[in-house]
């Protein structure tokens, strides 16, 4: 009995050194099978290692635009519906100049009133005027001071790299005489174009004598 068991174990542990034998086999085999494909370094092995440099990604300088104001009729519309919403809210609402642009303006008066000195101003798209005093605010600008023959207005301009240059802008009274000035000469213009297409005419016509 007792031999038989030892052969048992005996042929166990046999077995099982052969399985051990035949798996080391396989993974040596696969071991050497990937060692004999080679892969190339990416730098020379000799040479000191150097880390690679890191370009800056170029970036095009664009030059910088003025921004357009938008028209008129968008600036009117924006007016009426911050008009809106300030009514809505129970603020005082904007002024009708906050939609106008300074080049729109022209001074036709200067004059003091209890709250101090005012001035005339026309808007010549919409061709209305408007009474406004220093701090008014416009589209793209402030009416800093009124003095005795000009405004003078700080103006604001945007551009396109979110830049906001401020400036000064003064302007004058519109001479009393300008517009009446302007009305007049082309009246006589046009009265003197009249005038010669009738004695044209008349030069044209020949009179016709009765035959006696």
């Amino acid at each position: 009995m007792r031999y038989e068991k030892f052969a048992r174990s005996m042929m166990l542990g046999c077995v099982a050194l052969c399985a051990v034998g035949f798996g080391g086999a396989g993974t040596a085999a696969r071991a050497q099978e990937a060692s004999t494909s080679y892969q190339g370094t990416q730098r020379d092995p000799f040479m000191k290692y150097r880390p690679p440099v890191k370009r800056k990604a170029v970036k095009k300088s664009l030059v910088p635009v003025q921004l357009p104001a938008p028209s008129i009729q968008e600036r009117i519309a924006q007016f009426k519906a911050q008009k809106a919403a300030a009514m809505s809210a129970q603020r005082v609402a904007p002024k009708p100049t906050t939609a106008l642009l300074l080049e729109e303006l022209q001074v036709i008066g200067i004059f003091r009133t209890p709250r101090g000195p005012a001035a005339m101003v026309e808007a010549t798209p919409i061709k209305l005027s408007y009474v406004v005093y220093p701090g008014e605010s416009f589209f793209n600008g402030l009416l800093v001071a009124i003095e005795e023959n000009r405004l003078v207005f700080r103006r604001e301009t945007k551009w396109s790299n979110g830049r906001l240059e401020i400036s000064v802008e003064n302007k004058p009274l519109r001479l009393p005489g300008a517009v009446e000035n302007s009305l007049t000469s082309n009246n006589s213009a046009a009265a003197k174009a009249a005038s010669s297409q009738t004695i044209k005419g008349r030069e044209d016509t020949v009179p016709v004598t009765d035959k006696q």
